[in-house]
């Protein structure tokens, strides 16, 4: 019993004493170690701060140049067909005969269609048969005429007599013209049995197929015929550009351009023939009117177009890329690289632009040197470094 007792004072001795708080101190300190690492690795070194701020940017320039830069005005437009025909029947009677293909050219005068001939042929000969019989009594009335005017010299006839016969004679005479308008009248008749083409162009599709019977009164006829060589195309332009297209329109004609929708063909040259005579008080645009020879048919009736009329080219203007234009709250600008390879915005005055290319009437000299690529890094006085440098027209040609 005593060694028991003697031993349990030596064993609590020898355990360790616990230190309150000791993990959580411990990670303090860990902490506090590896966010002073982390703001030691994020600092940049004064040497190296300074080369990322006086390192030059890179970026590509171009040279403000003359050139002559050609003034377009652009409009939305329609193909319309120089004429536009309806193809009827002259006549009431069947349709015996269809010389024509649907969609196909046809030229002027050519035959199309027949009407049974036969009921006009017969009007035809009945007025012939009037016109015989009358000459048959006008010439017996002129004989008759004679002898009465041969008795009557001879006093064996009274001159009243003789009067009668001369009002018959004019009476018959009368009546041989009214034939022979009778007689014209039957021919034109039979001849609206053969219709015919009354312009050259491409025919559409018929309405009226053969055996049916035809009447001049209907208005939707057999075919409809648009002619395509020469086309018109129609299209507007702002009213405020009205003033300009007259006075160039007198002194010289003006081209337009056809372009399809997304303007990436050219479908036609042609040049401009008609202004309308008024404005559109709705939308403030003018009409126009072009004519296109229209050779290789690449233009087509009622075809939505883009048209560019060409207004006049500006000589000698200095020109930049467009890329090189910057837009502000004080306007346009541009980045002007100096003789030091330094940047400065210069405020710049637009004019017309073509292709890719902007005139520019003041801000800019011949010579000077702008940036076209890399303007989102640059600032007051910043250097550059010119990694290419393009003329405008180098530009242009890349531009659509």
């Amino acid at each position: 019993m005593k060694r028991s007792t003697a031993s349990a004072p030596s064993n609590r001795a020898s355990r360790p004493i616990p230190i309150p708080g000791g993990r959580v101190g411990l990670s303090v300190v860990l902490l506090a170690l590896a966010i002073g690492a982390t703001l030691l690795l994020r600092t940049p070194q004064p040497s190296a701060q300074s080369a990322a701020v006086d390192r030059p940017v890179p970026v590509s320039v171009a040279t403000v140049q003359s050139s002559d830069l050609q003034v377009y005005l652009n409009g939305l437009g329609t193909v319309t067909p120089l004429n536009s025909v309806t193809v009827r029947s002259r006549v009431d009677g069947e349709l015996i005969a269809l010389h024509f293909a649907e969609g196909q050219m046809v030229r002027e005068g050519a035959l199309l269609a027949e009407i049974d001939p036969r009921p006009f042929q017969i009007q035809l000969q009945q007025a012939q048969a009037q016109l015989a019989r009358d000459q048959a009594l006008l010439a017996n009335a002129q004989q008759d005429l004679a002898r009465y005017e041969q008795l009557l010299k001879e006093d064996s006839i009274a001159q009243q007599q003789v009067s009668t016969q001369q009002a018959l004679v004019r009476q018959y005479q009368a009546a041989l013209q009214g034939d022979h308008a009778q007689l014209g009248n039957a021919r034109l008749q039979l001849d609206y049995t053969r219709i015919t083409a009354p312009i050259g162009g491409r025919i559409g599709l018929r309405t009226v197929d053969r055996g049916n019977l035809v009447r001049a009164a209907d208005p939707n006829g057999l075919a409809v015929i648009t002619q395509t060589q020469p086309i018109a195309i129609v299209f507007d332009i702002p009213e405020d550009d009205l003033s300009r297209v007259r006075e160039r329109l007198r002194k010289a004609s003006l081209p337009v351009t056809a372009f399809n929708r997304d303007q990436s063909t050219t479908l036609g040259q042609g040049q401009l023939t008609a202004i309308d005579n008024r404005i559109n008080a709705t939308t403030g645009m003018v009409r126009l009117k072009a004519q296109f020879p229209n050779r290789d048919e690449q233009l087509f009736p009622n075809q939505f177009v883009n048209a560019r009329l060409l207004l006049e080219v500006a000589r000698d203007s200095r020109v930049i890329p467009d890329a090189a234009i910057q837009r502000g709250a004080d306007g346009p600008y541009v980045w002007v690289v100096g003789p030091d390879q330094k940047v400065t915005a210069r405020p710049i005055q637009t004019a017309t632009r073509d292709r890719g290319l902007t005139a520019i009437t003041a801000g800019l000299q011949i010579g000077e040197r702008v940036v076209i690529d890399g303007t989102e890094r640059l600032a007051e006085g910043k250097a550059v470094e010119i990694v290419k440098k393009s003329q405008p027209a180098d530009e242009a040609s890349q531009s659509p």
